[in-house]
């Protein structure tokens, strides 16, 4: 099992130097990842469920927190959860992406994408809230395309994006392409998961049944695009206050990453003592 934290700007604020300290923290105590949430823009009765979202919540970008991280680390990998994917242009994604993981010496490896759940959202990035998933498919493509392609430009003809003879320079460091993560807690996300993607991290407060049925139909789905379901990496979210047995139970699973939570709490120390605790409960 490996282990990541997520840091939420929306929770903990956006002083650059509580960032840096966190994130420092995070790797001395042997995490593998640090992951950062996204929201582009929220509004007045923007809700997820049940739950309304206080507008001034301050979403800071997540790419740009993890470059801050990234330059005042060595080693964690840096991590989204999740890139609203549909409301980004490929082309300027694939370019970010790709210096960031240059410039990090390749550590931008865990980016984990889903397609939002806010129409409101939508409707700001000039988005059709219906098919969104549908662009997020065809950006999925794009980034690998550009990623992949030499001097000689490559093209690409889709519903929602066309270029022709297009170079994208940085590539990422040393690898064809960066790994892509699909989150999201619907079945639609699962199939998204093993048609096209490198690792599956749902959410939401799905039953251990579904679950496990949307874990089947990732794999299910990665075999039929004739990829191989066994390679799909399985991420879920966890909390610093799991026991062995928890963990055990969703290895079990197949879950492969856990991607943990920080304490509900303003206080850094509070999280530091979390994070220390934590990774000698599990010897990290």
């Amino acid at each position: 099992m490996k282990f990541a934290i997520s840091y939420n700007t929306a929770h903990y604020g956006t002083d650059p130097d509580r960032l840096i300290a966190y994130a420092r923290h995070a790797e001395d105590c042997g995490f593998e990842a640090l992951y950062l949430p996204e929201h582009i823009a929220l509004y007045p009765g923007a809700s997820l469920g049940s739950f309304e979202i206080p507008p001034s919540l301050p979403y800071a970008d997540p790419l740009d927190c993890l470059g801050l991280a990234a330059a005042a680390t060595r080693r964690i990998l840096l991590g989204t959860g999740v890139l609203l994917l549909p409301y980004h242009h490929p082309v300027v994604l694939a370019k970010r992406l790709a210096t960031i993981d240059v410039l990090s010496g390749g550590r931008m490896r865990l980016l984990t994408v889903g397609l939002g759940s806010l129409p409101g959202e939508a409707r700001a990035m000039g988005v059709d809230f219906a098919t969104r998933g549908r662009r997020a498919d065809e950006a999925i493509d794009v980034m690998r395309l550009l990623w992949a392609g030499g001097e000689e430009g490559v093209g690409f003809a889709g519903e929602f994006f066309s270029f022709e003879a297009l170079c994208s320079f940085p590539k990422p460091l040393g690898v064809a392409h960066l790994p892509i993560h699909v989150g999201g807690s619907s079945r639609a996300a699962a199939r998204r998961a093993g048609r096209r993607g490198d690792g599956y991290f749902p959410g939401g407060m799905l039953t251990p049944a579904e679950r496990a049925a949307q874990l089947d139909l990732a794999r299910a789905s990665a075999t039929e695009a004739g990829r191989d379901p066994g390679a799909l990496e399985y991420t879920r979210w966890g909390s610093l206050d799991m026991t062995p047995g928890q963990v055990e139970d969703l290895a079990a699973q197949g879950v492969t990453r856990l991607v943990l939570g920080g304490p509900p709490t303003p206080d850094p120390s509070h999280h530091h003592d979390a994070l220390s605790t934590f990774a000698t409960r599990f010897a990290l």
